[in-house]
């Protein structure tokens, strides 16, 4: 039996950030990859995680996306763009050019392509309103490029934006942003089941049950006391600036009940960057 080569690219939530294991992280696309075929040979799947924390669409595009395709994956997981988001450099149509260019390359190679839409960060982090709607914006756009582009290029495509698992505190690590291990483990097991229906994956599920207990109270506090500070002030340099003139803007719109043009602006803006794009190659009919 050949193995299958599996490939993971993509930001800290690839990375596996929140599901400890050893010195450095495991993550969904590790629990994923022991399930892809029977283990009648050691090791029948070569995994490779190329994700980076702090990843943006960008990053993927130049770093990870040729190491990437010199490995010549069966299959590819991208799941990206929440930093995006993060930055005061945002901007819908350089996301979707680069996602467009990534999905291209690795459907050109044949590679089966896994993508996920995913919950905005400012519901995650309980952020006030006229601060999260614009991040929820955002993160809009950036699901609605992954939802049509993921259509385009066939790929297996995991709704995880919204949904049941988002409200279970048990779900997420101590920073409130990433998944704890149930988290992750609750990805693997819906991409295997995606996966499964499709015929690509002939490995046991997952199991969704953790090994670990989920993180408590005081280990929540003592992460916003320590990593979680240098996190904060990190993205608060950046996008904090640009965040509280987005939300002085959601306030006068919401103020004159026009807050409206802000989601029709939204949709033209994904829209354009839509069609901005050129269309796909055709593929070859397999006799």
């Amino acid at each position: 039996m050949r193995r299958v080569r599996f490939v993971a690219l993509g930001d800290s939530l690839t990375e596996g950030v929140g599901d400890p294991a050893g010195d450095g992280w495991r993550g969904w696309a590790a629990l994923l990859a022991d399930g892809l075929t029977q283990p009648s040979v050691p090791k029948p799947v070569e995994f490779t995680n190329l994700a980076v924390s702090g990843a943006q669409t960008r990053d993927v595009l130049e770093r990870q996306l040729p190491a990437g395709l010199e490995l010549r994956p069966d299959i590819v997981s991208v799941v990206v763009g929440v930093n995006d988001t993060l930055r005061c450099t945002f901007d819908i149509h350089a996301v979707a050019a680069r996602l467009d260019s990534v999905y291209a390359a690795f459907a050109e190679q044949g590679a089966v392509l896994l993508t996920a839409c995913l919950p905005d960060p400012g519901a995650m982090l309980g952020l006030p309103g006229a601060l999260a709607r614009p991040l929820a914006r955002r993160q809009r756009a950036v699901n609605a490029v992954v939802h049509a582009l993921s259509e385009r290029y066939g790929a297996v495509h995991l709704h995880a934006a919204e949904g049941a698992w988002l409200t279970d505190r048990a779900m997420w690590s101590a920073d409130r942003l990433h998944p704890g291990e149930r988290g992750h483990r609750q990805l693997a097991v819906r991409f295997h089941a995606l996966l499964t229906e499709a015929g690509l994956a002939t490995g046991p599920a997952p199991s969704p049950e953790p090994e670990f207990p989920v993180p408590t109270a005081s280990a929540s506090l003592w992460w916003l006391a320590t990593a979680g500070t240098g996190w904060v002030a990190r993205r608060c340099t950046d996008l904090l600036p640009q965040l509280l003139t987005l939300a002085a803007d959601e306030m006068r719109h919401r103020a004159r009940g026009t807050s409206s043009r802000l989601d029709l602006r939204a949709s033209a803006a994904v829209s354009a960057a839509l069609a901005a794009l050129s269309a796909p190659e055709p593929r070859p009919e397999v006799a």
